[in-house]
Order: structure tokens, then sequence, then C-alpha cells
């Protein structure tokens, strides 16, 4: 009995270009290429105590039209020129959908939202964007869910994300010490941190496995290992934003040899999928800062130019600028809640400041 395999024949093959030949399609200019490491570089610094700002990954949760991208993109520019004293601004470009069951799996796997799945279209698509946003001066976010696409957008990309559904693989974990940009790792979808640290520990080494080379060849990847790595609390059963959170994060943390760096997610299961409680959730985490703690080291909003979520519905027009995916917060308010972090950090600062000049007296 022959076996059954994949094979173009049963239409199960679909051929990609090479990681190389995207890049030569869609090559980045100088200036992109700047913003990127300029951005890396900014929130090292922050992840280390050189630079007492806040990164603040904000965005879209998924991105479906390349133009509203564009355009929300240029709106937050103002936003991250205005508040770029305080907080290192980096916009959420999220291309891919890890599902609990099954949904939309997002722009490179299905850039035409009806399930034609043309993911030829979709790398060139999200490259594109990347390209695009980069040159303006936008510093890009995403999180890395495919082992293979990473190949195609990486060197756009300023900060990463291993998410909550997979942040217990090894192929992620592997990935991520190959990768030279922070990354930050959630917690468990059951509010587990302990598989987060771990998975930093992980990243932190170097490994070897197989991938894919730029033209696409099997090979065996040597990686050098990645300890720009942070925690990123998002809830779990309950949220896990507040204060006795954060110690308990930063325990765990220390006890890995790690210094405690926790950026917190304003949504998912800390806003209880309720995407205006992140504006509660954002008072809390500025009143931590603002009373002087270092160990948040950045939030995560999802945001977009309009607020609330929509259907896709077939045959019907899509709402310009609102979420298809998790509901978001408007760009409007998304200013109030840079206002409140921006504010925080200025309160951080005076109070490590006087905590500055009351250790003489204690000598």
């Amino acid at each position: 009995m022959q076996s059954k395999s994949w094979s173009a024949d049963h239409g199960a093959v679909q051929s990609l270009p090479s990681p190389a030949q995207l890049l030569d399609a869609l090559p980045s200019t100088p200036r992109a290429l700047h913003t990127v490491q300029k951005a890396r570089s900014a929130i090292v610094d922050i992840l280390n105590g050189a630079d007492d700002r806040l990164v603040v990954i904000v965005g879209p949760c998924s991105v479906h039209d390349p133009v509203a991208a564009r355009d929300y993109a240029a709106r937050l520019g103002l936003l991250r020129a205005r508040f770029a004293d305080e907080l290192e601004i980096v916009m959420r470009v999220y291309f891919e959908k890890p599902r609990t069951t099954v949904g939309w799996k997002g722009l490179v796997n299905d850039p035409l939202l009806n399930g034609s799945h043309r993911i030829d279209v979709g790398l060139y698509t999200a490259r594109s964007l990347l390209c695009n946003i980069n040159d303006r001066e936008m510093p890009a976010a995403t999180e890395f869910l495919d082992p293979l696409s990473v190949r195609y957008l990486s060197d756009l990309v300023a900060w990463g994300a291993i998410g909550a559904r997979t942040v217990e693989s090894q192929i992620h974990r592997e990935m991520a010490s190959a990768l030279p940009l922070p990354i930050g790792f959630k917690n468990g979808t059951d509010g587990n941190v302990q598989v987060a640290v771990d998975a930093m520990s992980a990243a932190a080494r170097g490994h070897r496995f197989i991938s894919v080379d730029a033209q696409g060849r099997l090979c065996a990847f040597n990686t050098p290992g990645n300890r720009d790595t942070h925690l990123v609390l998002r809830g779990g059963g309950e949220p896990n934003y507040e204060a006795h959170c954060v110690d308990a994060a930063s325990k765990r943390m220390s006890a890995a040899h790690f210094s405690p760096r926790v950026m917190i997610d304003f949504s998912h299961a800390n806003s209880r999928r309720q995407y205006r409680n992140q504006v509660s959730v954002c008072a809390d985490v500025a009143d931590q800062v603002g009373r002087g703690d270092a160990r948040i080291v950045g939030v995560m909003i999802e945001s977009n130019i309009k607020e609330g979520r929509q259907e896709v519905v077939p045959g019907t027009a899509l709402a310009y600028g609102q979420s298809i995916t998790d509901a978001c917060v408007s760009l409007d308010d998304t200013g109030y809640l840079f206002e409140a972090l921006a504010d925080a950090v200025r309160a951080r600062r005076r109070v490590r400041a006087e905590q500055t000049e009351r250790e003489p007296l204690r000598a």
C-alpha cells in the first residue's frame, strides 16, 4: 500500500519565495534599518536599567488592513515624538494570530480574509508594511509564531513576543535564542509565570536545531543565546498586574538569576477581555511605577484608530481602522494612557532622586 504524503497534486503545497528572494524584492532602506537598530538598543538599555523610560508596545491586536495600519503608524508617530522623554513607543504590528481552536490566523496566513490562504501574498504584504513604517521612523513589534516566517520579517522588528500558547514550545525558545533583538515571554494562558521564566533561561543558552537559511534550504542552526529577554504578565485565570503579582514574578526571576524586569499587558486576561478595562489596569500600573518600582520596564496596549471590534461578514465592507480580532481602545484614548504613563515615569524619577539624596545621610 502506497503511503499518503503532502503533494502538489492534492493541493497541499504552495510555492513560496525564499527569504532571500523576498528581501531582494523588498529591501530595507538605511533609514529603516537605523530605526530598527536604534529602537532595539533603546529597549535593551531600558531592560538593563541604563534608561529609565518605559517601553510601550501599542497597536492593533492584529493587522488586517495595511492602509489603516500605515495611517495608525503615522498618527502614533506624533505621540511617539511627544512622549519621547518618558516612553519608548513601539508599534504593535502582529501578522500571525495563535488560535485556541479555529479562526482567522492573521495577515500572513490569509491576507485576503476569504479563506484563500495566499501566504505568498501575506508575506509580501507584511514585509512591505514593515519596510514602510520603519522608513517613517516608527519601530515595530510583533509576535513570532511560525518559526519559518521569522526569516522573512525579523530584520525589520525591534521587539518580539513569544506568546502564552507557545511559551512552553522548545522550537520557540530555540528561535528566540537566535534572534538579535529583545524578546518578551508571556506567562501561560493559565497564568503560570514559571514557564515564561524557564523560557528565558532556555533562550539565554545556545542551541542547535533544524531550520532554513536565507535561500530556503534546510540547515542546522547554531545559536549564541539571547540574554535580552524579559517577562510579560498578561493574566491567566485571574489578572496578574497588581503589585503583589509583580513581587511574586520578580522573585521567580531572581531565583533563576535574572534581574527582575517585567512588562505588563493591559489587555487579554488582565483586562478580563473587556477592552475598556485597559484604562483601569493602566491606572494601577502607573501608580506602581510612580511610587518608584523600577522592575516594571514596559507595558502593552491593544489600540486602534477606532475602539471596539467587528466581525468579518462576506460581502460587507469593513469599518475603517477597527479590529477584527480582540477589541481595542481608540487612538484618542491611547493618548490619555500615554499621559498617565509619562506622569508615572516622571514621578518615579523624583522618587529615585530623593532616594539617592538620602543614601549619603544613611552612610
